[in-house]
């Protein structure tokens, strides 16, 4: 029931809050909304505000907003009132502002989630060796298990990326001087790293400088300010839109497998396992979906809000907007596209369930 209720409130949150984003910007650049709801299915209450019906709605998998004048089929009667509220009249900017908007809140909100989530800490790996690799430079130098890595050539280090980042940008021809602390005493090792074959985390293969070790499980928080918890849930933010884009890339070139892709059996599994571990666990989980909610939508795919802004660039440099015949076509072309993305990562779901 966890993972259910779990994948039901992530889902629900997010595409909420992408709609909310198309809503707001919609209302303020004067385009009308007739509809703003809370779920999809059958309405189990609303009021109505203005022009502006909020409903909610008995499935609470997302929501969705009803633009004035947003419509395929030519025909559609407006009030003069209305007509000028129509978002088909309204300048291109507009419209492409009202549409990149809900991507645009979904990175927004990731920021607002990293922030609280970071307000209890920054989580860090230690720089404790949890492993050293035989007969490499760090065993044959001494290192081991449990040393803790306090310096390198005087300079202080205060987590493994900080370790990590000094021996990668090491020499293979220089030794490093490591400064560890070892059964309450202080110990001072020199290291010659050698270039060793290791793998990014989209398993492409390179060539690093390397000592032969590996991080162990622990995690230290480090305190922090309101200010700096915000700038590191931007950080944060901006670091896994590029690895959500990077990831796009590998995948269209074939440097990932399309197997690695998951559905919506793997994120209910996944947003149940980070429900289980606690609420800080579970918002980051939400951080990063939303991250990639955002980023998808504006991949140049018609029925995405991408494609949508692509067909509005394409009608600014034109003049005129495009035919709603070339707009219907496009549209099948980009529903099919996904469709067929669905059913992938519903096989992969199934053949992963299957495999356990």
């Amino acid at each position: 029931m966890i993972y259910l209720m779990s994948f039901i409130v992530v889902l629900g949150i997010l595409i909420f809050v992408h709609e909310f984003g198309h809503f707001i910007v919609a209302r303020r650049l004067g385009v009308g909304v007739t509809k703003f709801s809370f779920g999809f299915g059958p309405k189990l209450f609303g009021v109505k505000r203005g022009e502006t019906e909020y409903l909610v709605c008995a499935i609470p998998l997302g929501g969705y907003v009803n633009l004035v004048g947003d419509s395929e089929s030519e025909g559609e009667e407006l009030s003069p009132e209305m007509e000028a509220k129509s978002f088909n009249n309204k300048p291109t900017w507009v419209k492409m502002a009202v549409v990149a908007a809900g991507p645009a809140c979904n990175l927004i909100f990731a920021v607002l989630v990293f922030w609280f989530v970071f307000l209890g800490g920054i989580p860090a790996l230690s720089p404790k060796i949890g492993h050293v690799i035989p007969d490499s430079p760090a065993a044959r130098a001494g290192l081991l298990q449990g040393d803790v890595v306090v310096r390198i050539d005087g300079s202080r280090i205060d987590d493994w990326e900080e370790l990590a980042g000094r021996i990668r940008s090491g020499s293979t021809e220089r030794p490093l001087v490591f400064t560890v602390t070892r059964d309450g005493a202080e110990t001072t090792i020199s290291i010659v790293p050698e270039m060793r074959e290791g793998h990014t985390i989209f398993g492409e293969k390179v060539s690093e400088p390397k000592i032969g070790i590996a991080s162990g499980a622990e995690v230290i928080y480090r305190q922090t300010t309101m200010w700096s918890a915000f700038l590191q849930g931007f950080k944060e933010t901006k670091k896994l839109v590029y690895l959500t884009g990077m990831t796009v890339v590998k995948l269209v070139t074939r440097v990932i497998p399309s197997d690695t892709l998951g559905g919506p059996l793997l994120i209910a599994q996944m947003a149940g396992d980070q429900a289980r571990q606690g609420v800080s666990s579970f918002a980051y989980f939400l951080g990063l979906l939303s991250v990639n909610l955002g980023i998808l939508n504006l991949l140049p795919i018609p029925i995405l809000d991408g494609g949508h802004i692509v067909f509005f660039a394409v009608e600014g440099v034109l003049g005129r907007q495009l035919s709603v015949q070339f707009r219907g076509v496009a549209q099948r072309v980009g529903l099919a596209l996904i469709l067929m993305l669905t059913a992938l990562v519903f096989y992969n779901d199934i053949a992963r369930l299957l495999a356990r």
